[in-house]
């Protein structure tokens, strides 16, 4: 945490104001504890929290991909004037190396814990030396069948280069040695296959106890029939995993012939020999074969070389097998269907009437794709525009595009190329789309579209009619199963005007328009929010009510947080809900005492932005895609819409409230608090904000 002196009004003229921040990647490894807390927990069914290991993994992984890299780049660089709130690259290198050992801890722990939770259900993870004689023929019978064409060993030596490893998968380091001398006949890696065949294999039960072995051990029980022709009496074998920048660069070897998509697709090639920035070993590895290896990676000293326990890739675990036992799995929702659209004969005609919101994964996404179909079929649609950032692998949504243009609509897809881990999914469906007739536009390599929209053009003799969808997160059926987000629908002309003047923008950047009823970043977005939180603070300081409730995934703008800092100081009550990385301290004496702050995090990813203003008793409501980040802000577009029915302002309302209530899953990101379950107080009902919202919503009438 850093503490910074800022020329801001002050209580006492005599003393400077100190403000807490939180730096960003700090307070996100805070967000990643709190999976962790889920794997640690309980009370979560046995399957889902080995399923929130493997989350975790995920999350360390893909930190150190982006954000590590990046730090160690301005390291290298030697970036280090301060600015504001910022801290010197090689000190954040080092708080971020101390808390992640001591979380990779927690995670061996919580491991090692489930194991034996898993043991009591008669569920046995065995290894290559735990196996019985008729279990290890059914382990050779697979790998020869199934495992063992997957494989391609590579030898290494002193003199040989080592190829370049791929940071999606592990690597099982091999040395094979003759005895008496103990003499090393050599050195060898083979990847382990990353998705297929599976991680696990489940073998037959015996007496009732299920057996999983891992790929890994599947490899080592047959590790002699692979090095046979070896001179050797014994082999050894320890897990090695390596993590590379992801850092995509679309400015380099490019030329005026070369479009956005050839740029793009030269950097995905170049992501896989990305320097490498995390290097995590089997602590038992002896030290002369981790020093080979380290030396053949050219691994330096600022390198984060983690010891770490036998298995690696804990992402996989994500897919632990269920084996039927559904009482070690969250109970399944069912998603409901929206009563007032499951009523009307036709989603244009409904939403003509009145607008309508949605809310995943509660309610079903079936809806999206059925405006999207009435969309492609309907005679007078004329035009659909949208934005994608992520799509499912085989998405829906895009089907219904190309359905659209082949039934003659004109359809632009305003296209993302540039969205991590993504791109050549987003790439794929560029090509199918352009490949049927529609029209793709892609952002520009400094402006990424974030902004998730849909507007459909209808023509009924000359009369032009226009319908939008407005949403916090991607128009992606598969993520909507998991992740909670909004998704406004409305044919107000007051808002439809405006989504239409944004879709203007992303054809002519020079086409700076006004609006009223929605913020759009880079022009207006940080002007706006700054104005909207200065309101409060006139009628606080006048004595009136004020009131400021944000619910986002991430806070961590340097202005934004002072902001709201000198919001609180004025009297304004402020409320943050907040899933990852939050930069505000709440609850620190003169300076955020009437800021209260919560995450959730449970069986559903909170992914909704949602930001709520009193203004004097006539409330303020926005949702749509903006964190309070300055990439989101400054570098990005991104668009809140305003709630203008007041019956769904008076839902997400009620929506915060019964989140702001949970003492289940909601943890304090206070003053001294953080990462602090919420208590359950005398007298209150145990309140878990997502089955409460579930229960919300099959009652809700629409």
């Amino acid at each position: 945490m850093a503490n910074i002196t800022c020329n801001m009004p002050q209580k006492k003229k005599t003393k400077k104001l100190i403000y807490k921040y939180i730096h960003r990647d700090i307070s996100w490894l805070s967000f990643n504890e709190r999976v962790l807390q889920e794997a640690e927990d309980k009370r979560v069914p046995l399957n889902e929290r080995v399923r929130f290991l493997g989350i975790f993994s995920n999350n360390q992984d893909e930190f150190f991909r982006v954000r590590v890299a990046t730090m160690r780049r301005m390291v290298k660089i030697e970036k280090t004037k301060i600015k504001d709130f910022d801290v010197k690259p090689s000190k954040l290198l080092s708080q971020i190396q101390k808390k992640v050992l001591l979380l990779k801890n927690r995670f061996d722990n919580a491991y090692l814990e489930i194991l034996e939770e898993l043991k009591k259900e008669n569920i046995f993870i065995v290894n290559e030396k735990e196996l019985t004689a008729e279990q290890g023929e059914v382990v050779k019978d697979y790998f020869q069948e199934v495992v063992r064409p997957k494989l391609f060993p590579v030898m290494v030596d002193t003199e040989k280069k080592l190829p370049s490893l791929s940071d999606k998968s592990i690597y099982l380091a091999i040395r094979l040695r003759k005895k008496g001398k103990s003499s090393v006949t050599g050195y060898s890696l083979i990847e382990v296959p990353d998705g297929d065949p599976s991680r696990f294999l489940v073998l037959h039960a015996i007496d009732d106890k299920e057996y999983i072995i891992l790929l890994d051990d599947i490899i080592r029980y047959n590790l002699k029939s692979i090095y046979h022709i070896f001179d050797f009496d014994e082999i050894e074998a320890y897990t090695i995993k390596i993590t590379r920048d992801a850092e995509l660069s679309l400015d380099q070897d490019t030329d005026l012939n070369q479009s956005t998509l050839e740029i793009l697709q030269k950097s995905i090639k170049r992501r896989v020999k990305g320097e490498p920035v995390r290097f995590i070993y089997d602590a038992a590895m002896p030290a002369d074969m981790l020093s080979f290896f380290t030396k053949k990676m050219k691994l330096q000293k600022e390198d984060a070389v983690i010891p770490g326990a036998r298995y690696h890739n804990f992402k996989n675990f994500v897919n632990f097998p269920n084996l039927g036992k559904t009482h070690l799995l969250f109970t399944k929702q069912p998603p409901v269907q929206h009563p007032y659209l499951q009523l009307s004969p036709g989603i244009f005609s409904a939403i003509k009437q009145k607008d309508v919101l949605l809310h995943f994964p509660y309610q079903s996404f079936t809806h999206v794709i059925d405006f999207l179909r009435e969309a492609a079929i309907n005679p007078s649609v004329t035009h659909i525009h949208v934005t994608l950032y992520r799509v499912a692998k085989n998405s829906s949504v895009v089907m219904s595009l190309i359905n659209a243009a082949r039934n003659g609509k004109h359809v632009t897809v305003i296209m993302e190329l540039q969205a991590r881990f993504d791109e050549e999914n987003n790439i794929y469906w560029s090509n199918k789309l352009q490949e049927e007739g529609a029209k793709v536009v892609f952002g520009e390599n400094n402006l990424k579209v974030h902004a998730k929209l849909c507007l459909v053009t209808e023509n009924v003799n000359g009369k032009i009619q226009q319908y939008a969808m407005i949403g916090t997160g991607n128009f992606n059926e598969n993520t909507a199963k998991t992740y909670t987000d909004l998704l406004l629908l409305t044919a107000k002309p007051e808002i439809t005007k405006e989504i239409k003047k944004v879709f203007s923008f992303f054809e002519n950047q020079f086409n700076i328009l006004k609006y009223k009823n929605i913020l759009l970043a880079p022009l207006y977005l940080r002007k706006q929010i700054k104005q909207l939180i200065n309101r409060e603070i006139k009628f606080a300081k006048a004595g009136k009510p004020a009131e400021i409730f944000i619910k986002v995934n991430n806070i961590a703008d340097k202005e934004i947080v002072k902001k709201l800092y000198e919001a609180s100081m004025a009297g304004v009550k402020i409320r943050l809900i907040v899933r990852g990385a939050c930069s505000v301290v709440p609850g620190v004496e003169g300076l955020s005492e009437n800021i209260e702050g919560i995450s959730i995090l449970d069986k559903y990813l909170e992914h909704a932005r949602i930001y709520y203003f009193h203004n004097n008793g006539k409330e303020e409501i926005y949702i749509g895609s903006a964190d309070m980040l300055e990439r989101n802000i400054d570098f990005r577009v991104e668009v809140l819409v305003s709630i203008l029915d007041k019956k769904i302002r008076k839902q997400l309302k009620e929506n915060l409230e019964i989140q702001w209530s949970d003492n289940q899953k909601a943890r304090s990101i206070g003053h001294g608090k953080l990462n602090e379950y919420i208590q359950l107080k005398k007298g209150d009902k145990p309140v878990r904000s997502q089955l409460a919202l579930y229960d919300y919503y099959k009652n809700y009438s629409g």
